[in-house]
């Protein structure tokens, strides 16, 4: 034992220089920042492996950070995030790997909240993107103008979000792939124009969104696919808006439909809970017609609980064309027309199979049907 003895004494000495200068070096890379021009000085002179911790209070937005790696931003006191008010975007970091930001809140920019992108390179994602406990509220009010945006991400993960407020979307990816987004909120607001809740196109691909919550989050609180520009797909040479995407375990409330299929080659949509939509339940949609593109299909819908009214909801699926809703699959999801239970059997593009129609059935066993106004009128119906 003597001999394993000294060879700890003699290694306890360096050990301890190793963690003083690493406790020295942990300290040089955080920065306190207390006001608008400590943080304008601190965003000038930032190094990589940098954590900005800012106090309390109110701070302009407008800001933009390039090129910076292993960057952190959060609020000194979880409980009293800072504020980032106006300005055309609140902040914009572009190249940024690894960077996270976490526990702030930004308000009333002009274009857009948050954008996060990889400066044009197309064929380089920025990798490691960590958004958590973000609050972004009240952008544009109308027109293309985002909560958060993002465009050549890979890996990168948006937790405990939430956007209530926006014109274009609440959060739009533009050729993201291999990321999560999961327990954000989505809040629709009056005088907001919002034509989308999450929006993912470009290329897009294996995403998963879940256990998120939209309310009356725009014209289609989920658009799994787009429109984009060829010149803006990533990768280049991408034939579909979106591929590979997840989407289960969320809440959908109000708006003109659930959620819109445009353009996707291939998604599930399994386990979320629908309450009365305006319009439409789903849509099928493709809007980018160039030669080649595949057409919007390949989609699982299963095991989600959609109550709607059939006053309102006449038509279940709105199909466009150019679509392949044949190669849709519906399984064993729960059917409501809350106010004609028989009519609750929805007319689709395939037979479904083990559907339930007329009630919704949980751990608790069959709901209670009884007609009822909807709790979630919406401004967005057209």
């Amino acid at each position: 034992m003597k001999p394993h003895s000294a060879a700890v004494q003699r290694v306890t000495p360096l050990m301890f220089s190793v963690l003083l200068a690493a406790a020295g070096l942990a300290r040089a890379n955080t920065i306190v920042v207390r006001d608008a021009g400590a943080l304008r000085t601190a965003l000038r002179d930032l190094k990589p492996g940098t954590t900005l911790t800012i106090a309390p209070g109110e701070y302009p937005g407008g800001h933009a950070v390039a090129e910076v790696e292993r960057l952190t931003i959060e609020a000194l006191d979880p409980r009293q995030p800072p504020v980032f008010k106006g300005g055309r975007t609140g902040f914009q970091f572009s190249r940024c790997a690894d960077l996270t930001l976490r526990r702030l809140r930004i308000s009333g920019q002009s274009v857009n909240g948050l954008n996060i992108d990889d400066g044009g390179e197309l064929a380089r994602p920025v990798t490691g993107v960590t958004l958590e406990h973000i609050e972004v509220s009240d952008i544009g009010p109308t027109g293309n103008h985002d909560g958060i945006k993002c465009s050549g991400l890979d890996r990168a993960t948006i937790s405990n979000c939430t956007i209530a407020g926006w014109g274009g979307q609440g959060i739009d990816f533009v050729g993201c792939h291999r990321t999560l987004i999961t327990g954000c909120r989505l809040i629709g607001k009056k005088g907001y124009s919002a034509s989308a809740g999450i929006q993912l196109k470009g290329g897009s691909s294996e995403i998963v969104v879940e256990n998120c919550h939209f309310t009356n989050a725009g014209e289609r609180p989920l658009n799994l696919g787009g429109s984009t520009g060829l010149p803006y797909f990533r990768p280049q040479g991408a034939r579909h808006e979106a591929a590979r995407l997840i989407v289960r375990n969320n809440t959908i409330e109000g708006s003109p439909c659930a959620a819109a299929f445009v353009g996707v080659d291939g998604a599930e949509f399994t386990g979320n809970t629908i309450r009365y939509p305006e319009k439409w339940i789903f849509r099928i949609l493709q809007e980018t017609r160039e030669p080649g593109f595949a057409p919007c299909g390949n989609v699982l819908i299963r095991d989600n609980r959609i109550t709607f009214h059939r006053a309102h909801v006449r038509t279940d699926i709105n199909i466009g064309d150019g679509t392949a809703p044949e190669t849709f699959r519906f399984e064993s999801n729960h059917w409501l027309a809350e106010d004609a239970p028989q009519a609750s059997r929805p007319t689709l593009p395939v037979d479904e199979k083990g559907g339930v129609y007329g009630t919704i059935t949980t751990n608790a066993g069959p709901t209670a049907v009884r007609a009822a106004p909807s709790p979630y009128p919406t401004p967005y119906r057209s």
